[in-house]
């Protein structure tokens, strides 16, 4: 695995919602640094903040305080251009990919504006190609499916047609918050081995946002671990996960334990 320089970084990030005695802290007092190349599990309960950092660093929530540097500057998202630009090279898979499309747009349409988004003139030909081989990249076939919307297929088919836009698009950074909680064991693992080959091709940097411990030691580089929108423990995925120092990281670890003997008897 290639690792170069920081892609993306957060100082002492915030994030306040509500006021007086409806306040609530979802985030508190997070820093970070992300690499070029790096797969990061960001790890904890529902509650926990994870899913609230993530939409921080996708640039949909604005911090309360703290600041986010983009390949060595200040990120800027004020303006449409600004944001858009920003778009092009952060992508998301969320856990619904039902939520993620227009359920009026067929999938050549969603396909083709990924095309527009990346700003290229390409002939009907080259358009055509881009996305039959988007889709033969996820073992979809372009034509059974460019012609049907989204709620005529499986959850399956539309996880990987959410990754055949990151095939497309070649972002920087993917976040993919719990992108397999949806489809089954087979599915999963297709999944994951899809984005780790996207990573392998393009020094994707991926961040992952889970409750699955098992799937974070599989994937991750580094892990960071949430409890009550505070990072408790972080480092290297296997120096967390078996030697873990962080009470919560230990409980985290002891409520799998069939993956918890397995690392016992190793």
């Amino acid at each position: 695995m290639k690792q170069n320089d920081v892609l993306i970084r957060g100082e002492h990030l915030t994030k306040v919602f509500g006021y007086g005695k409806q306040k609530t802290t979802a985030v508190e007092d997070v820093s970070f640094a992300f690499h070029e190349g790096e797969i990061i599990s960001i790890v904890g309960e529902s509650g926990s903040g994870k899913t609230t950092l993530a939409k921080m660093i996708m640039g949909l929530l604005k911090e309360s305080s703290g600041s986010i540097e983009y390949m060595g500057k200040p990120r800027q998202l004020k303006r449409h251009g600004d944001r858009k630009r920003y778009w092009k090279n952060i992508q998301a898979i969320f856990q619904d990919p039902f939520s993620s499309f227009n359920l009026f747009y067929k999938v050549e349409k969603l396909l083709l504006d990924c095309i527009k988004l990346q700003g290229v003139n390409l002939t009907k030909e080259e358009q055509l190609r881009k996305m039959k081989e988007a889709c033969s990249f996820v073992n979809l076939k372009f034509e059974e499916l460019h012609n049907k919307y989204p709620f005529e297929l499986s959850g399956g088919q539309m996880q990987r047609l959410m990754i055949a836009r990151i095939f497309m698009l070649h972002p920087k950074l993917l976040i993919a918050d719990e992108p397999t909680s949806m489809v089954d064991a087979c599915s999963r693992s297709t999944i994951l081995d899809m984005l780790l080959k996207l990573r392998d091709e393009n020094n994707m940097t991926i961040i992952f946002i889970t409750h699955d411990v098992g799937l974070a030691y599989y994937v991750s580089d580094t892990l960071y671990i949430m409890e009550q929108g505070k990072v408790v423990e972080r480092g290297p995925a296997e120096e967390v996960i078996l030697n873990p120092q962080h009470p919560y990281t230990q409980q985290l670890i002891s409520d799998v334990p069939k993956i918890h003997s397995e690392w016992d008897l190793a």
